[in-house]
């Protein structure tokens, strides 16, 4: 079973995607940039880039009925790796203790031209 997740509190996807899908009890949700609920995006440092990601995921997840602590796999995309400490520093407080699997990544270019992007897989 495949059921397509969409919440009003996270940017609406910007092409032929969805916020995210569920396919049994897992979520796949798929990469959030630093946009808010309207598709404006967050200015500033890597730091403020990183928080409204995770708001995002944050807000995508609760609408799947779910929550931060359910996330088994993050990938985390950024523009440049020396942001990785920054964006670390934001992340440890969004998972605390729940540590799920990680991979970081540096590209050569992000949609819109942000600093980050994530996505995450789920276990609901």
């Amino acid at each position: 079973m495949k059921e397509t997740v969409f919440t009003e509190n996270a940017p609406k996807p910007i092409g032929p995607y969805s916020q995210a899908v569920r396919a049994g009890r897992f979520l796949f949700i798929s990469g959030q940039i630093p946009a808010d609920r309207e598709g404006n995006l967050v200015g500033g440092d890597v730091r403020a880039q990183t928080r409204q990601v995770l708001e995002n995921l944050k807000a995508i997840l609760e609408a799947a009925g779910g929550s931060l602590e359910n996330v088994v796999k993050v990938t985390v995309y950024l523009k440049d790796m020396n942001d990785f400490g920054a964006m670390n520093e934001v992340y440890s407080e969004y998972f605390g203790e729940s540590k799920p699997a990680r991979a970081a990544v540096e590209v050569s270019r992000l949609p819109k031209d942000v600093r980050i992007e994530m996505e995450a897989i789920a276990y609901l």
